[in-house]
C-alpha cells in the first residue's frame, strides 16, 4: 500500500511538479515579492484601500435604507418619506460608483506597474547570468518565467486590489449589519460561513500541485516549439515533419490534460458556492417567515437581512474567485523568485580595475582549470598560454577538447575554477566589465544577429561608428559585395537570429561587427567554418592587415585556417599537449600530426 509520501511523490511525477525548497515556501515567496515590489506604491495602495472602504460602507448602508423605506414608507403609504430616503439612496449609490471606479483605476495602474517592475527585475537578473546559469534554467523556462509567470502574479495583485480589499470588509460589515437586523436569525451564519470556508479550502488545496504541473507543461511546449522553429531546416532536411508534429502533439496534449484537471476543479468552485448560497436563502426565508408571523421581526428587516446575507456570500465568492488564482500565482511566484534568488557565478569585482597595466593586447592564461558543478573531471586542466599584440595564436584540438570553453573564459562568459586569466596584466575577475568589453571582441561559434538592419547589427558594440567605418569592416570581412547587393545596403533588414541570410554571411557579418569595435584582442571561435576555402583565405589575409597591432586568438577545426599562425596551441582532453609553429608541431607533436594528416596529405602538410 502506497504511503502518503509515496502518493505525494507520484502526484508530483504525474503533473511534472518539483518539491519546493523549504526556504522558498510559497506563501513566504508571495509575501516577499509583495513587500519588495509593492513598497514603492504605498501611497497608491493607501488610496485604493480608502476608496474600497468608502465603497463597501456605502454598499452596506443601502439595505438599511431600503428596510427603512419598506417599514416606514411602503407599509405606511408615506410617499414623501419614500422620495426623501430614495434620494438619499441615490446619493449613496453615486458615492459607491465613483469610489468603485477610482479603486479599479488605481488598482489596475498599480498592478501593471508591479508587473513591469517584476519583469524588469527578472530581465536584469537574467542579463547578469553566466553561461552556467543560462544552461541551468534554459531559455524556454526563462522566457515563460519572465512573461507568463509574471503575468499571473500581476493578475493576482490586480484581483487583490479590486476584490480582496473589499471582500473582508464586506463580510465582517455584513455580519455586523445582519446582527443589527435580527440576532437569532444571524445564528445561521455560524453554519453557512464555515461550510463555505471548508469547501473553498479543500478545492484550493487540491489545485496547487496541479497548477505547478501546468507551468511545467507550458515550459515544455515552449521548449519543443522553440526547437522546431529554430531547427526547421534540419527537420525538413531529414523529413522528420511527422515525428516533430507528434512530439509537439504529445507536449500539447500533456498541457491540455493537466489544464483540464485544473479546469474541472475550478468548475466545482462556483456551483458549490452557489449551492450553499441558495440553500442559505431558503433557510433565511423559512425561519424569517416564522419570525415575521410571530411578530418578532418586520418585513423590511427580513429584506435587509437577505440583502446582507447575499453581500456576505458575495464577499465570500469574491474571495473564492481570488483564491482560485492564488495556487497558480504561488507557483509562478516561486519560479520567479528562484530566478531572482540565483546569483551569477560571474561576480562583478568589488573594486574594479579600470586601467590595464601592460597594454590591452597582452593575454595570459596561467594554470587555468574549469570544472562544471558536480562534474567528476574538469573540462580544462592546468592550461597555460600567452598571446601578444601583433601575433596570431591558434588553438586546435579534437572535438570536446575544451577549445570553446577556453575562449569563453577570456570575456568571462564563465569564470575559471582555478588559475588566472589576465588581460593587460590584470586578472579578468578584477577588471571593470566595461573596460574588459572594450578590450575584447568575440566572434562566437554560432554567430547571432538581432532583429533590425545590417547597420544596427554592425553598430551593436559601437553605436557611434560611421557608415564609412561599417563599409571598411564589411570589406575586410569579405561581406561588402553581398551587403551592397541587398536591397537597402546597410539599411537592409535582418530577421531575428539572422535567418534571412546564409550561415557564411552570418559569420562574415559577425566578424565585421567585431572589427567595427576595434578591440585590443580578437577572439574567433571557429568563425570561418561556414566559408569556402577561397573566401577563408581572402578573409584571413584581410584580417592580418586590419588586426596587425592587435592580439588575435583563433579556435579552428580546419588546419588550413591556422597553419600560418605565429603560435599554435594543441589541446587534448583539456590539457595543452603542444605549443609551437606548424612546422615545429609537425616534427615533434603526434597529436597535432594526427589532426593535420586527417585533413591533408603529407605533401600538402609539409
Amino acid at each position: 500500500m502506497m504511503t502518503g509520501a509515496g502518493r505525494g511523490a507520484a502526484r508530483r511525477r504525474k503533473y511534472g511538479g518539483r518539491t519546493a525548497r523549504r526556504s522558498l515556501t510559497l506563501p513566504s515567496v508571495l509575501v516577499r515579492l509583495s513587500r519588495a515590489y509593492l513598497k514603492p506604491y504605498s501611497s497608491s495602495i493607501a488610496l485604493i484601500v480608502l476608496l474600497q472602504l468608502v465603497q463597501t460602507l456605502a454598499t452596506l448602508y443601502l439595505p438599511s435604507l431600503n428596510a427603512d423605506i419598506v417599514d416606514n414608507g411602503v407599509v405606511k403609504g408615506d410617499t414623501g418619506y419614500i422620495l426623501a430616503l430614495g434620494g438619499g439612496m441615490l446619493a449613496v449609490t453615486l458615492v459607491q460608483i465613483v469610489c468603485a471606479i477610482g479603486a479599479v483605476y488605481y488598482g489596475a495602474r498599480t498592478a501593471m506597474a508591479v508587473g513591469r517592475d517584476l519583469r524588469a527585475a527578472v530581465f536584469d537578473r537574467v542579463q547578469s547570468f553566466s553561461a552556467r546559469e543560462m544552461g541551468h534554467f534554459g531559455a524556454p523556462s526563462l522566457i515563460t518565467r519572465t512573461t507568463n509567470d509574471v503575468q499571473q502574479i500581476q493578475l493576482l495583485v490586480l484581483m487583490a486590489f479590486t476584490l480582496m480589499v473589499s471582500a473582508p470588509i464586506m463580510c465582517v460589515g455584513g455580519i455586523l449589519m445582519a446582527l443589527e437586523q435580527d440576532v437569532p436569525l444571524s445564528a445561521l451564519l455560524l453554519v453557512i460561513v464555515p461550510v463555505l470556508g471548508v469547501i473553498v479550502s479543500l478545492i484550493i488545496w487540491r489545485m496547487r500541485p496541479i497548477f505547478r504541473g501546468v507551468q511545467d507543461k507550458i515550459d515544455t511546449v515552449n521548449r519543443v516549439l522553440r526547437e522546431q522553429i529554430t531547427g526547421i531546416r534540419v527537420i525538413r532536411a531529414f523529413v522528420r515533419d511527422k515525428h516533430e508534429r507528434e512530439r509537439f502533439d504529445g507536449a500539447n496534449a500533456a498541457l491540455m490534460d493537466v489544464s483540464l484537471k485544473a479546469g474541472r476543479l475550478m468548475s466545482l468552485m462556483f456551483p458549490s458556492v452557489m449551492l450553499v448560497v441558495n440553500l442559505s436563502s431558503i433557510a433565511v426565508l423559512w425561519f424569517g417567515g416564522h419570525r415575521i408571523e410571530s411578530g418578532e421581526m418586520e418585513i423590511g428587516a427580513l429584506t435587509a437581512f437577505l440583502s446582507y446575507l447575499m453581500q456576505i456570500l458575495m464577499a465570500v465568492m469574491m474571495a473564492t474567485f481570488m483564491f482560485m488564482m492564488v495556487p497558480r500565482a504561488e507557483v509562478c511566484a516561486e519560479r520567479v523568485q528562484e530566478v531572482l534568488a540565483t546569483d551569477s557565478s560571474v561576480v562583478p569585482p568589488a573594486s574594479p580595475v579600470t586601467e590595464l597595466r601592460s597594454g590591452g593586447g597582452h593575454l595570459e592564461l596561467d594554470g587555468v582549470e574549469f570544472r562544471y558543478p558536480g562534474a567528476e573531471e574538469p573540462v580544462l586542466r592546468d592550461v597555460s598560454l600567452a598571446a601578444r599584440p601583433g601575433e596570431i595564436t591558434a588553438v586546435i584540438g579534437s572535438t570536446g577538447s575544451g577549445k570553446s570553453t577556453l575562449l569563453g573564459l577570456i570575456p568571462r562568459l564563465f569564470d575559471a575554477t582555478a588559475g588566472t586569466v589576465r588581460v593587460g596584466g590584470v586578472d579578468v575577475r578584477e577588471l571593470d566589465p566595461v573596460r574588459s568589453s572594450e578590450a575584447i571582441g568575440l566572434v562566437p561559434q554560432k554567430p547571432y544577429l538581432f532583429t533590425g538592419t545590417v547597420a544596427s547589427n554592425l553598430r551593436y558594440g559601437r553605436p557611434e561608428a560611421s557608415d564609412e567605418e561599417l563599409w571598411e569592416a564589411l570589406e575586410t570581412a569579405q561581406a561588402r559585395d553581398f551587403v551592397a547587393s541587398m536591397e537597402g545596403g546597410l539599411e537592409a533588414p535582418i530577421a531575428q537570429g539572422g535567418t534571412n541570410v546564409s550561415g557564411g554571411q552570418r559569420q562574415r557579418l559577425a566578424i565585421a561587427r567585431a572589427l567595427v569595435r576595434k578591440p585590443d584582442i580578437y577572439l574567433f571561435d571557429d568563425s570561418f567554418s561556414a566559408l569556402d576555402y577561397a573566401t577563408d583565405a581572402r578573409l584571413r589575409a584581410a584580417l592580418a592587415r586590419e588586426t596587425g597591432d592587435a592580439t588575435v586568438v583563433i579556435v579552428a577545426q580546419r588546419v588550413s585556417t591556422i597553419r600560418d599562425a605565429d603560435r599554435i596551441v594543441v589541446l587534448d582532453e583539456g590539457r595543452v599537449v603542444g605549443t609551437g609553429t606548424h612546422t615545429e608541431l609537425m616534427a615533434g607533436n603526434e597529436t597535432y600530426r594526427e589532426i593535420v594528416l586527417s585533413q591533408l596529405t603529407e605533401e600538402e602538410a609539409a
